[in-house]
């Protein structure tokens, strides 16, 4: 009798992870099992998904209320050039408030950490102009690179995307001489 009993305590657990399947139906075709370092690889990966999508972190911003205002850049896009891995560069955005009401930059952000912008913190007058500082920091980056800052404001539209670029030469190998 005991033995019954054992057997059937080892084998509802079984029974279980047989017939359970990975959208929760009955149909085990395709599952494969993974083990805890696997599952958190794959949670990681897909937390990772969301973080690098600059559309979905904007497109959850609320918008900035009040009286809407346009704003026109100098230039929408800038190209370093040919730097070398490692090199931090710089370059600064002017725009000019075209629209008749203040305009206000509710927020700022570049598309990964190594692009870091700066924007005014005060409201820009009509008419009156403004400067987004960008900085690049080409550390871990090769070849060519392409990142965006988005603008959120009280614009229309109310999101500005500007572009910097850079062809970033690799860094020697450090045992390449050895």
């Amino acid at each position: 009798m005991k033995i019954h009993r054992n057997l059937a305590l080892l084998a509802i657990p079984l029974l279980l992870i047989a017939c359970s399947s990975e959208d929760g139906g009955d149909d085990a075709v395709g599952y494969t099992p993974m083990n805890e370092a696997e599952a958190a690889t794959q949670k990681d990966a897909a937390a990772a998904d969301q973080k690098m999508d600059p559309a979905r972190e904007t497109a959850e911003e609320p918008a900035p209320t009040g009286p809407s205002t346009t704003m026109t850049f100098a230039e929408n896009a800038w190209d370093f050039g040919t730097i070398d891995e490692g090199d931090a560069v710089t370059h600064i955005f002017k725009f000019t408030n075209t629209g008749d009401n203040p305009l206000i930059i509710d927020r700022c952000k570049g598309s990964c950490g190594c692009t870091v912008p700066q924007c005014p913190k005060e409201p820009i007058a009509p008419g009156a102009e403004g400067e987004i500082e960008v900085k690049f920091n080409s550390k871990g980056k090769k070849n060519k690179q392409t990142k965006t800052v988005t603008i959120n404001a009280n614009t229309v539209p109310e999101q500005t995307r500007i572009t910097i670029s850079a062809d970033v030469t690799p860094a020697p190998a450090a045992d390449a001489g050895k």
